[in-house]
Formats: C-alpha cells, structure tokens, sequence
C-alpha cells in the first residue's frame, strides 16, 4: 500500500511536509473532510464503490472504484479523464460519498468515470515533471496577454499528469475573445489548452489566504458553493456600510455576512418598525441605535447628543399613543407628575453627593522623622491648662561624687550649712588654698628658687 509523502499515511512515523507553515502547494488543509464513519464496522457487501478525489487548488472529483481496489485517505490515484490520464489524491471514500454526491447534486449515472490504479513511483515522477512547467508558463501567459491587450486575469495554471494538456484559469468581468491567445498558447508550449472562467471568490479560494478573523479563508477550507451576499444583510445586523470592512480580500462582500443573518431576523421580530420620530411634549425624539439582542432602542429630543434608551416595549406603546392622537410627556413617563416624582427620587442621591464631597477634607500632618531613625517622632502633646497656675517646682540638682564627700565634717560645723561661723578657721578647700598662698617655697614658674637649690643652702 503506497503512502502520501507529504504526511506519510501508512506509515507508523508522522512525516508531514516540514515547510512549517510556508506550504508552496497550499494543498495543506484544503477542503478536507472528516470521515467520521471510518471507525465503524459497516458491512462490506455493500459498499460505496464512488471514491472522492482531490486535486489542485480544492478541486474534487468523483470516480467509480470498478476494481475494487484497497486505498486509504491520502493515497495518489491515476484517475480516467477525457483525452489522457491524471493524478489525485483520495479524499474520502465510503458511504459519505454518497452523501457528498446528494449534497451537490451529482447523479450516479454512467458518466462517472473510473479509476485505474494506486499511483506508483513512475507516475508520480512523470506527474512531477509537469508541474515543474507550470510556474514557468504562468509567467510566460501573462505576457502574451499583456502583448494581446486582453482585459483578463490569469491566476492558475494546472497542467495534466501526461503532460499533454493544461487548463488556465482566469477571471473577467467581460466577455473575452480569447481564440487568438490559444492558438499562441498552444503554439508556445506544444500543448492541448484549455479556458476555464471562475470568479472572484473561486479565485481566491484557489490562491488562499488568511482573513480579518485571523484563520483561513472559508472558500479555501469548507465553501465550495457561492451563496449571493447583498448589504441588506449588514443593514439587519447594523453593521456600518464602510466598502473597505465588508469586503474580503475577493474584492466581494464576505462570506460569512450571511452566518448569523438568521438569528438576527428571528430577533428583529420582536422589535418595532420605527419609520418617523416619536411624538412627545419633551420633543420629537428620533432614533439613533438599536441593540437588537438587548431589546434597547436609543432615541435623542430634537437632535440633541443626549441619547435616552428605552426597550422596545415602551417603544411600542408610544407609537400606539401617537396613532391615537395621544402625546406622553417624555419617553419614559406619561404625565408630568410621574416625571417630577422620579425627578425627585433622582436627585436625592445627587444630593447626598453633593454633601458628601462639599465638605473640605482635612489634612492630616505627617509625624517628623527621628533623626538617624526612619521611625516617625511622637508626637508632643500639649499641657492641658488649667484653672490657677501653679509654680513649676525644680527638681533636685544631684552633687557630683568629689573627693571632699565622703570626709567627716568638724563638730562646730552643721551639715548643710553653706558658711562657715564667724571666728572659725577656714576649713577645706579655703584653708588649704590660704596656706599655700603664704608658703614661701612654692614654684612661680621660673622666677622663684628650686626646692633642690633651697635643699642645698
């Protein structure tokens, strides 16, 4: 059983194409499709014997499997087509096909053709030759019709696994008289050519691509039929009418304006037709949005840019009052008196804001910091003053440890006296200063005589 050399099917060891998302085919997760019956035991017997191949660019083809032969998903096939042969790769097979074939409506008649064997080394080698021609003639074509002045655009080309045909797809939006090309073409490259037209958006698909969305472009994964998009479907979902953001990169508007179109028409059931502005005695009030899952309408008084949202609801029944002649006095309430009551109920908590944030805040004083100290200082706190003041009494001076502290006092001398009686000798300190004083041997400097000279005399 041959394997896919691209991602090795078959084969216990997961290869892949080790481009790392820089694939030069762009066949990499082009329109696949997920066989969710393959686990499942289904009878042999009756087997589906269509099997779905695919080619370049998405393009998928049905052929009948006449010999019965063994191919898994991702096996390279040599398929009957008219005038030669050509090479795909099995894409899906089983009762699914049968299925798929319903979908597009294709009939199980005789003009499906057949298969002719798994694809060998051989053939694929042949078939590699001749898309290694084809980048060469896509260059080569463009300048023919630049040179033939056509107003065409050539996008692909797909040359046929003989080497003995090629189809060159393009896109116009006139009609183009292309015979002369043809024959140049055919002359060019020696070969039988083929025209096929496909639109802007089978064009893009073709080339792929990455959307606004951030993933791949619909119509180069799962959209293989076209629905028609027209910008009512932006007007229901209230999307800005902005060319540049409804466009995909077709050049048309996008694919998927039309997924969520239903959900918004069964929402737009419940939400009235406004067509003219509502009547009331604050003013003609118009409409200015609508958010139709919320069921809010927003409406401005005379075109002011104040906007009031109501729900639809309310909506309604202000539009059944104008019908009968009948004016309400704002959007929200009927009469006047309902007005000033919610008026005042709103303004209270206006009011209690107003008390609340009028008042100045005090500042708090920051505590110094203690010098060295990142630590803040405490604070002082003041004397509290009283009634009569009274003296502030000094506290008692302690008395340095001297060297006269610890003698005994004389017996004529009372301690803690300050003086010293009248007719009593000096005593301490004086009496001993006194007595140097008249001591004749004492040193004045230099002046006087040494005790040593006074010893020697």
């Amino acid at each position: 059983m041959a394997g896919c050399s691209n991602c090795s099917t078959g084969t216990d060891k997961v290869g892949g194409c080790q481009n790392n998302g820089s694939c030069g085919t762009s066949e990499c997760n082009k329109m696949n499709s997920f066989d969710w019956l393959s686990h499942m035991g289904l009878p042999e017997v009756d087997r589906f014997d269509i099997v779905e191949v695919k080619f370049k660019g998405g393009r998928k083809e049905y052929f009948r499997n006449v010999d019965y032969l063994h191919m898994t998903t991702g096996d390279p096939v040599v398929v009957d087509v008219p005038n030669g042969h050509h090479i795909g790769y099995v894409s899906l097979q089983g009762e699914l096909v049968r299925l798929q074939m319903q979908k597009r409506k294709i009939k199980n008649d005789d003009n499906i053709l057949r298969i002719y064997r798994v694809a060998n080394q051989k053939d694929i080698d042949k078939w590699q030759e001749a898309k290694n021609r084809e980048l060469p003639t896509l260059y080569r074509s463009k300048q023919i019709i630049d040179e033939l002045g056509l107003k065409m655009k050539l996008s692909d080309v797909e040359y046929q696994a003989d080497n003995s045909k090629a189809t060159f797809y393009y896109s116009a939006e006139d009609r183009v008289d292309f015979r002369e090309l043809i024959k140049m073409l055919a002359s060019e490259f020696k070969i039988r050519v083929e025209m096929r037209q496909i639109s802007l958006r089978q064009e893009a698909g073709r080339l792929g691509g990455i959307g606004v969305c951030g993933r791949e472009l619909c119509c180069s994964t799962w959209i293989h039929d076209f629905k028609s998009v027209t910008t009512a479907a932006a007007r229901y979902q209230n999307l800005s009418l902005n060319p540049s953001k409804l466009s995909g990169q077709c050049g048309r508007l996008k694919c998927c304006l039309n997924y969520e179109l239903d959900s918004y028409m069964s929402a737009l059931k419940d939400i009235p037709q406004v067509d003219k502005p509502l009547l009331t005695e604050s003013g003609n009030a118009k409409l200015q949005k609508t958010d139709i899952f919320r069921k809010l309408m927003w409406f401005s008084y005379n075109d002011e840019n104040n906007w009031h949202s109501i729900d639809c609801e309310r909506v309604a029944v202000i539009i059944e009052m104008n019908a009968q002649g009948k004016t309400p006095f704002s959007l929200k309430q009927d009469t006047a008196t309902e007005s000033a009551d919610t008026y005042e109920n709103s303004n209270k908590d206006l009011e209690m804001l107003d008390k609340k944030f009028s008042q100045p805040k005090k500042k708090k004083k920051r505590k110094p910091k203690k010098a060295g100290t990142g630590e803040p200082a405490q604070a002082k706190t003041a004397p509290v003053p009283s009634d009569k003041t009274q003296p502030r009494e000094r506290p008692p001076r302690s008395r340095k440890p001297g060297r006269n502290q610890n003698r005994p006092k004389p017996d004529n001398v009372q301690a803690g006296s300050p003086q010293t009686p009248a007719g009593a000798a000096p005593q301490g300190g004086e009496a001993r200063r006194k007595k140097r004083r008249n001591n004749p041997n004492r040193k004045r400097g230099n002046s006087g005589p040494s005790s040593k000279d006074n010893a020697n005399d």
